[in-house]
């Protein structure tokens, strides 16, 4: 899918959300990278073969200061 150099990491690749935005919308809170990955704001994602990767725990401090 990627088509410039250096070339975007793969969908399997750890560092995946490194990749390109070729579609951006913020207003709707999601973006489209260049390996085909549907990246959301709040750090969760879809990856093309329609797994979705949940959105990393806040560490405890961030919580409680939400909670607040």
């Amino acid at each position: 899918m990627c088509q410039h150099q250096p070339r975007c990491p793969d969908v399997l690749a750890s560092d995946r959300l490194a990749a390109r935005v070729v579609a951006g919308h913020p207003e709707q809170g999601w973006s489209l990278l260049c390996n085909g990955i549907v990246l959301f704001d709040d750090a969760g994602a879809l990856l093309p073969g329609g797994r979705a990767v949940v959105p990393p725990a806040p560490a405890p401090a961030q919580a409680l200061a939400a909670a607040a």
